[in-house]
């Protein structure tokens, strides 16, 4: 099996570079653009995610296989299902039908749409007859993942009726919601979220619209990581908005209080991260990241390399990602010789004093599993298994990694 073994001497480093368009915005512009002609993209992601589902949306197939790409998984069974009168199966990988998608399937089938399953019942591969929808309204539960909800948003306007959709309970990953709107209102499309109810009335004109994605906040995540652990660095990394659609932003609060600064220069739409050695760290960080789970592995890391406990709470969606990313993350910092209980829904790890050295990783198919732990080689030799994961989200991992004076090697 392939690995990397990951050292850094963690002296001063600085470093400018690029991180690629978002992988969210992406797919979800990419759905947009594929049932509109007067929609152009810049700065599309090169992450595996986006290319297959760029791949699939450009060249129609009757039998599509997505691998491990959940977000495509989720977009495309909801577009398929109203291109009117084609047929289409699909599927993924092993990991992909076991991840469910009832919750998506009922509420297009509640809708008219024909949806039966081939294999499994409430899992891929699925069989899917495109055809006319009206839509309506129909109700979910909040706490799914928001994926589902996004993939009935973006097709709501292209439905004669619109679509309302009451959302039931406490709202899980809301800034992805209000993402895949505010894209819909750059395209002209009239949409509202009151309380727990959205509505989306159906276009009349797409205006010619230009959607420029913005940077990764998600992949940044482990460049915030990586000045936290440091003696000293500074990262000038574009392209990112203050007024980001992204919820992963919080970064910017959540590493404040771990010791890292962020300077935005809005007229070159940039940040700069700095180690700030004045900050007191504190005891532990108690954090709920409802609204962003997707750096729950980033941040427990970083707690663990600087030897402080967290309690990290709503993280309900990571046990049907790439991998179970709780029980994942339990089994490799207990490798390297951390202490942390996990349950249905959050991590609680105790301070440690020591990292264990040339601990293998296992990345369980999961990019951020890889990219979340390589920081810890500031503190200690580590090995990577599967380091190529990383093309999921961020194909020139290792490269960036390389450039700030990481160094890497194939074992």
């Amino acid at each position: 099996m392939k690995s990397y073994l990951l050292k850094h001497e963690n002296s001063n480093f600085s470093r400018s570079f690029e991180i690629s368009g978002s992988k969210s915005e992406s797919n979800r512009m990419l759905i947009l653009k594929s049932l509109s002609e007067n929609i152009e993209i810049e700065n599309l992601s090169d992450s595996d995610d986006s290319v297959i589902l760029n791949k699939y949306l450009k060249n129609f197939s009757n039998y599509i296989d997505i691998h491990h790409a959940g977000t495509a998984m989720r977009f495309l069974t909801a577009f398929l299902s109203i291109q009117e009168n084609k047929e289409f199966e699909i599927t993924g990988s092993e990991r992909m039908k076991q991840r469910p998608i009832k919750i998506l399937v009922d509420a297009l089938s509640s809708l008219g749409c024909d949806i039966r399953y081939k294999e499994k019942v409430g899992y891929p591969p699925l069989i899917i007859k495109g055809k006319k929808i009206k839509g309506g309204e129909i109700s979910l539960s909040a706490e799914t993942s928001s994926q589902y909800i996004s993939a009935l948003i973006l097709i709501a306007p292209f439905l004669k009726n619109g679509l309302s959709i009451k959302l039931k309970g406490e709202i899980t990953s809301k800034p992805y919601i209000d993402m895949t709107l505010s894209i819909l209102n750059k395209i002209g499309v009239d949409c509202t979220f009151f309380k727990n109810t959205i509505s989306v009335k159906p276009y009349k004109t797409i205006k010619k619209t230009v959607l420029t994605v913005e940077s990764d906040w998600s992949s940044v995540s482990y460049f915030y990581s990586i000045i936290a652990l440091s003696e000293k660095s500074e990262l000038n990394i574009g392209n990112f908005f203050k007024s980001s659609l992204q919820g992963d932003k919080e970064l910017v609060n959540i590493y404040s209080r771990l010791g890292v600064r962020t300077e935005f220069i809005e007229n070159e739409s940039r940040i700069i991260l700095k180690k700030d050695k004045n900050i007191d760290l504190p005891a532990n960080l108690n954090l709920n990241l409802t609204r962003n789970p997707d750096i729950a592995q980033t941040i427990a890391v970083t707690c663990f390399g600087l030897g402080i406990s967290c309690d990290l709470y709503g993280l309900h969606t990571l046990k049907i990602k790439e991998t179970d990313r709780l029980l994942a993350l339990q089994n490799e910092l207990q490798k390297l010789g951390a202490k942390v209980d996990i349950t249905e829904s959050s991590l609680h790890l105790l301070p440690s004093s020591q990292i264990k050295e040339n601990i293998s990783i296992d990345t369980y198919n999961d990019h951020r599993m890889a990219m979340a732990f390589a920081p810890l080689a500031l503190y200690v030799p580590l090995r990577i298994n599967n380091p190529d994961v990383v093309t999921k989200s961020y194909k020139n991992f290792w490269v960036d990694l390389e450039a700030i004076s990481f160094i890497i090697s194939e074992k």
